[in-house]
């Protein structure tokens, strides 16, 4: 007799996975669960546990995030990373700016992390003049901003580091032909599709996308 299987896609499979993806212990936790009560925009369940796997494998000393919101996926790298690993975090709205420094003082992290004030089109191409190098970049800003932002990440990679950008499946939205997008959000579907068919495809790197969360990208500098 024939069997209705459960599909990647199929909510019930996304709802099995999350119920597998146990909060993260103690403080931590209590800050995850909060900020997702409120509906901040943090990293999914099975992202952060996930995440916190490549941290504790990788076992990465300087760490750069590109969009650091009210401060939860430094306050995951700061807990999982070496005793001596630093972490430059950088976002450009006072609100999460403030709320992410509040977080970082009430989990004693705030040694550990730097947060740059300004916006990331800006910072970049600094840091890459300054020949900043990175072990682990994490990218979870402005989608339609991934595709000019990668050639700086790719610059700052160091040799065996890891690049992570979130949300790159956009709700599926990548998979649609552009004239089932709507008008307002073209722009950015043609920036992912360029971005996702370029990153895959880098001479010297290795890559992968994988349909954890809304899509995780990572690549590594071979």
């Amino acid at each position: 007799m024939a069997m209705n299987r459960v599909k990647f896609g199929d909510n019930r499979l996304a709802d099995y996975i999350n119920s597998l993806s146990p909060l993260m212990a103690d403080r931590l936790g209590e800050f995850q669960q909060s900020a997702y009560n409120e509906g901040l925009p943090i990293i999914k369940r099975d992202v952060a546990n996930f995440l916190a796997t490549m941290i504790v494998t990788k076992q990465p000393r300087n760490i750069l995030e590109i969009g650091c919101a009210v401060g939860f996926s430094s306050a995951l790298f700061a807990k999982f990373m070496p005793e001596d690993g630093k972490i430059t975090t950088i976002d450009r709205y006072e609100y999460m700016i403030k709320r992410a420094k509040q977080n970082f003082d009430l989990l004693g992290i705030a040694d550990k992390i730097s947060i740059i004030e300004q916006c990331a089109s800006l910072v970049l191409p600094r840091l890459t003049s300054e020949d900043a190098k990175f072990d682990f970049i994490f990218m979870d800003c402005g989608k339609g901003q991934y595709l000019h932002f990668l050639p700086y990440c790719l610059q700052m990679l160091k040799s065996g580091g890891l690049f992570v950008t979130d949300d790159v499946l956009q709700n599926g939205d990548v998979a649609l032909e552009f004239a089932e997008i709507t008008k307002r959000q073209r722009t950015t579907y043609k920036n992912m599709r360029e971005f996702l068919a370029t990153s895959t495809s880098l001479e010297g790197f290795v890559s992968s996308i994988l349909p954890i969360g809304d899509g995780l990208l990572i690549i590594a500098r071979e």
